[in-house]
């Protein structure tokens, strides 16, 4: 396993971004962390190792700079993150290591949001998403996604769940919502995480992994 900080350049910023790859990697999953949070939140990254397990690369990256994420309204300005979101997965396919991956998101709170606007922009190049407490009502294209999505809700997480039961009648893909037993908004409880880390692995595999494995045989 490559753990290593990276520095992602765009035409008009920098971003940071934490890259983790697994030996004979299957699949890039690029995360989009909530308003608030950064690519050091040990939410995310609980999931990510849990992903590096099944030999998925992942990149967890801040898509606004420190002086950006001072200004409080940038946290919820959908367009800029998206906009980032997309220009960063562009980024990472244009190098050789990852060209041949399948692209996943994983977006927690309201980066799901712009991990469904940009994979609506993305087309067929994103393959699967899955939302972690999402708020997909933000999302402004989310009938054009073509990714297979799951939305993780936590039971006691109940405005979340029924924004996420109305998104849900949008979504023209394969679709599956999830429900945490016991679990709040951030998923504090205990083993609460670790499901939904587990649930979304098995996402992946079945539409990044297999996805690889199908191609390769034709």
């Amino acid at each position: 396993m490559e753990k290593r900080t990276v520095n992602i350049e765009l035409n008009d910023v920098t971003l940071i971004g934490n890259l983790n790859q697994p030996s004979k990697p299957r699949a890039l999953v690029i995360f989009a962390h909530g308003s608030g949070s950064s690519r050091l939140s040990a939410r995310n990254k609980y999931v990510a190792d849990i992903l590096n397990e099944h030999h998925i690369t992942t990149l967890l990256t801040d898509l606004l700079t420190p002086q950006e994420d001072e200004v409080y309204e940038n946290r919820f300005n959908t367009d800029l993150l998206t906009d980032r979101l997309i220009r960063v997965t562009e980024k990472m396919l244009e190098q050789i290591a990852f060209d041949v991956l399948p692209i996943g998101y994983f977006g927690a709170s309201t980066g799901a949001a712009s991990a469904l606007d940009a994979a609506a922009f993305l087309g067929d190049t994103v393959k699967a998403i899955v939302c972690r407490g999402g708020r997909v009502d933000m999302a402004k294209n989310l009938s054009k996604v073509r990714a297979e999505i799951l939305l993780i809700v936590g039971s006691r997480d109940l405005p979340v769940i029924d924004l996420n039961q109305k998104a849900y009648e949008s979504i023209r893909t394969e679709k599956k919502m999830h429900v945490v037993e016991g679990a709040s908004h951030l998923f504090d409880e205990p083993g609460t995480l670790d499901e939904v880390a587990n649930i979304a692995a098995d996402w992946f595999e079945l539409h990044l992994c297999n996805r690889t494995l199908t191609e390769n045989t034709h």
